[in-house]
């Protein structure tokens, strides 16, 4: 049998039979070489993609291959939850007490059961203890949290670097750069430019490109002033002041200026600038693996993000040496909005060029969706291995199909669709069909248990506790200054109220054991609060919506049973509009532990003790209560309505 410590193999899962629904003895491995050609794992939610996306980066770590991991979801922090001990102990901290309470025990028995049950599960799949352990110390996993500090903060602001010479000498891929880096700084100022017809992309590419082919990097500081007063007369033909008059240049840099300089952007000027060597490696050479966690950010920032790091990974793929051999992976959890199949944000040119370009370099890219529809399959034809779970729609399996076609006539392999859709349709949870382009036949396996806890997404409180212990090795020192500063008197800010009061007569010993307020930090704390709290008014909002479609499945699958017309196409709506439910039912909570983390560090900003700012949370805003009130008083007429109508039709029946 096969070692499934096997260097350069991966270990995911055991052949499975769907006609048995067996699993056979013998391990699947997954030679690593073949990731350089990309892979996509595609499977609705509760299909098991996360486990197994989790465990082929186990596995990468196990064969000290670094990774640079974006996650838009939160999820992959789990990354950092493998506890060689098994002990309920270390998962206690982890557990969900919703669930406790839910089963009607504690938290304590609830970890308990966490920790037998994924010490038998390890066991079932042959993982001892020593594998955690070794998973453990062969690589460095960090979160890092761009724009905010409750991880690692990063920042991409600080400059706009000349990239090297390699990528300077090739002039599609210099110009591909320019386009993408512009079109994610004009998307964060909320402007939809495209590349041909936007004066402002246009001339902020010029300003890029004279700069760069110069050797400059410039600031952000120094981008505003290029704008205001460029180094250049003419864009194309035409002069700088009929292409794009100073005044009109001048909003445009002020439009900058003013988002850069708000204190609620403050977080996108700290931190570790970003390089993809860091990324990879520590300063003593230990493999790393880097979860950027996203989760937090907006839909714009998330996407100028996304498109800087993925071009500065271009930039860093270009300074390497050919090789064959799995050099570095780069992962994204959910690449819905990133990669579709007929817009062009500006991620998608950087996505591409990686699935063209990377193998030569030894870079694999793995791309992670629940929702194919929104997938370039022409652009994704360049992934050799796809692994395919459990999908939703008809409409799904025919995009995946595509893609698939795509893909073997790329490979020059021959594609039997009917084959495929019959197999496609058997699988089931943890079972996935994977289909690599360096094999003969498609093979069915289930995923093996994962080494690390699967918590699902954390909070920004979970990720601050785990980064807290290395937190000290990536703030920058500032410089000592000559004079140790004179405090002023401290000031003490209500986190309820919105202004600030100064404790003029407090006792001696009480006003002693005040801290002095940081005005900028309460300012973003306070901006930070008010952004949380906003997200989950929305997520309470968008609930009644998953249940409105479960109703109207129901009542539409009732009407057909009392007509005598069912069809196992509307059973399965009703499922599948469940499981469409289920994302959207785990968005408040995770929302609700966000804005608590937010209103405990607005406390304490504003002068409290951290045990103090904890205790101040109440259970909900106001704004929150009435939103559910007034939700529950609309669900309760929905339902009566609904039963009325339901009683009437069977009466009729």
């Amino acid at each position: 049998m096969p070692e499934i410590d096997s260097r350069n193999h991966f270990y995911l899962g055991r052949a499975h039979d769907l006609a048995s629904g067996e699993d056979s003895g013998e391990p699947l491995l997954y030679k690593s070489s073949q990731l350089t050609t990309h892979a996509v794992c595609v499977g609705m939610t509760g299909s098991g993609k996360t486990g197994l996306c989790l465990s082929l980066l186990e596995e990468a770590a196990l064969d000290g291959v670094p990774a640079i991991c974006i996650d838009p979801k939160g999820d992959l922090g789990n990354l950092m939850l493998g506890f060689p001990n098994l002990e309920a102990g270390d998962f206690e901290p982890w557990v969900d007490e919703s669930i406790a309470q839910r089963k009607g025990i504690s938290k304590e028995e609830l970890a308990q059961q966490t920790a037998d049950m994924w010490r038998k599960g390890l066991a079932g799949w042959d993982e001892e203890p020593e594998r955690i352990q070794k998973y453990n110390d062969s690589v460095e996993r960090l979160i890092f949290t761009p724009g905010a500090s409750h991880g690692l903060p990063i920042t991409v602001l600080k400059s706009f670097d000349a990239p090297p010479k390699a990528l300077l000498d090739d002039a599609d891929a210099f110009r591909s750069r320019v386009q993408s880096a512009v079109s994610g700084l004009l998307a964060l100022l909320g402007i939809d430019a495209d590349p041909v017809q936007s004066r402002e992309h246009i001339f902020l590419s010029t300003v890029l490109t004279k700069a760069w082919n110069r050797g400059r990097n410039l600031s952000i500081a120094q981008m505003i002033r290029e704008i205001q007063e460029p180094d250049f007369e003419e864009v194309g033909v035409m002069k700088i002041e009929d292409f794009y008059p100073k005044k009109e240049r001048t909003k445009l840099a002020m439009d900058l200026n003013n988002l850069l300089a708000s204190p609620s952007f403050a977080g996108w000027m700290t931190g570790q600038p970003l390089d993809v060597q860091q990324l990879l490696y520590s300063p003593d050479g230990k493999p790393r693996h880097s979860i950027l966690s996203i989760s937090h950010l907006d839909d714009a920032q998330r996407m100028f993000f996304v498109t800087i790091l993925l071009n500065e990974v271009l930039a860093w793929m270009r300074t390497q040496p050919g090789t064959g051999s799995l050099r570095a992976l780069l992962y994204m959890d959910e690449v819905f909005g990133y990669f579709p199949p007929s817009k062009k944000p500006p991620s998608k040119e950087p996505m591409l060029t990686l699935l063209k370009q990377a193998r030569a370099f030894g870079l694999g890219v793995v791309l992670a969706t629940q929702n194919p529809v929104d997938l370039d399959y022409k652009g994704l034809s360049n992934a050799g291995t796809w692994f395919l779970g459990r999908l939703q729609t008809e409409r799904d399996k025919m995009r995946v199909m595509e893609g698939l076609e795509g893909a073997s006539a790329q490979a020059g392999s021959t594609f039997d669709k009917q084959k495929m859709e019959q197999t496609l349709a058997g699988v089931g949870n943890r079972v996935f069909l994977m289909n690599n382009v360096y094999e003969d036949q498609p093979q069915v396996f289930r995923t093996r248990w994962a080494m690390s806890y699967l918590a699902g997404p954390l909070s920004r409180g979970q990720i601050k506790t785990l980064m807290d212990p290395v937190r000290a090795e990536f703030v920058v020192e500032k410089p000592a200054k000559a004079e140790r500063p004179k405090l002023e008197p401290a000031v003490w800010v209500d986190p309820k109220g919105p202004t600030a009061t100064e404790i003029e007569e407090a006792d001696p010993p009480e006003a002693a054991a005040k801290v002095p307020i940081d005005s900028k930090r309460v300012e973003t704390a306070r901006r930070e609060l008010s952004k949380s709290e906003s997200e989950l008014v929305a997520s309470i909002l968008q609930l009644p919506f998953a249940g409105i479609e479960i109703l109207y499945r129901l009542i539409d699958l009732v009407i057909a049973m009392v007509n005598k017309k069912a069809t196992q196409r509307r059973t399965s709506s009703v499922f599948a509009a469940a499981g469409r439910a289920q994302g959207k039912l785990g968005r408040p909570a995770k929302a609700w532990t966000d804005w608590r983390t937010a209103y405990a560090d607005f406390a304490e900003a504003s002068g409290q003790t951290p045990e103090e700012a904890t205790a101040s949370v109440p259970i909900l805003p106001m704004t929150a209560w009435l939103v559910v009130l007034v939700e529950v008083g609309v669900a309760l007429t929905l339902i009566a309505v609904a039963t009325w109508l339901v009683l009437r039709l069977v009466n009729a029946g």
